[in-house]
């Protein structure tokens, strides 16, 4: 049954896959007109800086479009499966003296270290970038690693020696304190400047700050990582659930013959059949049991809600019932009983359910309710539900009483008991008139068993909004 906290409102919706398709295909697009772009410039002369700052420009353009378009393929496909760690500490890279967002120059700066004659010249950008001002003047490259933290600096030496040395050009991250002790991450792209004797005569690089890039990859990978943490708690959830379910439900599988001892016997089937729209387990049960005196219990039920909190005081409430069949208390005081235990249960719910009591020897079924389904009666035929006596949900109020109703039964009839996610569906065919519809099968069919496989082949495949028992009891001479 569905929970009484259940709002009847539609769940958000991801983007449809077709727009976000449409956005990769123009990115791609995209950056491929950013990438000729970029080819032209690479043959351009390397003694303009204006031209070398338009060939940057491109690189980073060609990076955020490849970075969008990784991010645009995540939007598409849902949860990747593992995600590169991030460094610590970028959560907390906010700084008062972060440049205006909109602009992509306001995030990138250029440099160059003039190696012959020790001259160092930085843009206005790049002096705004590590929270200085013009007048205390450009770090050197020797300087330059004192601002980064400490895990940091190997990576800015190794980069600057390779590019100084080797001629390799310069591409990398690294993490800088700001004088007001905000954090950055910069991405460094150069290469080195050759004099006319084919020697390294300066270095020249862009910076440029991705800390809000980087802050919200961060962002990304805590979020994906919490998702999955939470699909993992939900699975092990579901397991529990299926195996405090297992535990607590009948052993027995397929037919549960009741010898009559001289009297009417029965026949006992019973099936679960899951919800068709979750995977949690919902508190609904099903029993059958012979008692000490002869007689035999026959109950159905279903508790709101789903998982463990739903499964355990499905079996709290299911061995209680047990204990009072066994002790003989009558069907009625039993639905009293469990209400009270329900009131004063310290995880409080909504549940309903029959408890029939069959005597074999009379041949009569003493049978109560609470708010559920009535049985529904099978006889040469014909089905119809039995008349319900008074009863309302448990947990739904205190000091209320539980009538009792008594009815005969004869050789070959059928008694049907169901939870309500049986035939509640999405369709208007739905309701108790599936199963009364049955009846021409049921009194063709010779066990309980194969009453049981009519309606899971008739109702199993439904698309239920719940999950749902049934129970068959077959009358025998």
């Amino acid at each position: 049954m569905p929970s009484h906290l259940f709002a009847d409102r539609p769940a958000p919706q991801p983007p449809e896959r077709d727009a976000v398709d449409a956005l990769i295909n123009r990115t791609r697009l995209l950056r491929g007109d950013v990438d000729a772009v970029r080819r032209d410039t690479s043959v351009i002369d390397d003694d303009d800086p204006q031209l070398r700052w338009q060939r940057a420009l491109c690189e980073l353009a060609v990076h955020q479009l490849d970075d969008l378009g990784e991010h645009l393929g995540q939007l598409r496909d849902g949860i990747p499966h593992a995600t590169a760690a991030e460094p610590a500490g970028e959560h907390s890279a906010r700084t008062t003296a972060e440049p205006p967002a909109g602009s992509l120059l306001s995030r990138v700066g250029s440099a160059e270290w003039n190696l012959l004659t020790d001259e160092v010249s930085w843009s206005d950008e790049l002096y705004q970038i590590f929270g200085r001002t013009p007048g205390t003047g450009a770090l050197s490259l020797d300087e330059l690693p004192s601002l980064l933290l400490a895990e940091d600096q190997p990576l800015l030496t190794s980069m600057v020696t390779d590019c100084l040395v080797d001629g390799r050009p310069i591409d990398g991250e690294f993490r800088i304190l700001l004088p007001d002790g905000g954090m950055r991450t910069l991405h460094m792209m150069g290469e080195p400047v050759l004099d006319g004797d084919g020697c390294t005569a300066s270095m020249w690089a862009v910076l440029r700050d991705v800390s809000r890039l980087r802050r919200g990859q961060h962002v990304v990978g805590r979020t994906q990582d919490t998702l999955r943490h939470q699909e993992q708690l939900a699975r092990a959830e579901h397991r529990m659930a299926v195996e405090l379910q297992e535990a607590v439900l009948p052993p027995w599988r397929g037919s549960l013959p009741i010898p009559g001892q001289g009297a009417s016997g029965l026949d006992i089937a019973a099936h679960y059949l899951p919800s068709g729209s979750s995977d949690l387990i919902g508190g609904d049960w099903y029993d059958a049991l012979p008692l000490p005196d002869g007689r035999t219990l026959l109950t159905v039920g279903d508790l709101t809600g789903h998982g463990i909190p739903a499964t355990s005081s499905m079996a709290m409430l299911l061995g209680a019932l047990r204990g009072m069949a066994v002790a003989g208390v009558d069907p009625a005081a039993v639905m009293g009983h469990l209400n009270q235990l329900i009131e004063c249960s310290a995880q409080p719910a909504l549940g309903s359910a029959v408890c029939c009591r069959f005597d074999p020897a009379a041949g009569t079924l003493v049978w109560a309710q609470a708010g559920h389904p009535a049985p529904l009666l099978f006889r040469n035929g014909v089905g119809r539900p039995l008349p319900a006596p008074d009863g309302v949900l448990l947990g739904a109020t205190s000091g209320v009483t539980y009538e009792q109703d008594r009815m005969d039964l004869l050789p070959g009839d059928v008694l049907v008991l169901h939870t309500d996610g049986l035939t509640r569906r999405s369709d208007r065919n739905a309701g108790p008139d599936m199963l009364l519809g049955l009846a021409p099968r049921f009194a063709q069919a010779r066990t309980a068993q194969e009453c049981v496989r009519i309606v899971v082949e008739k109702l199993g495949t439904a698309e239920r909004l719940d999950d749902a028992c049934v129970l068959v009891a077959r009358v025998e001479a």
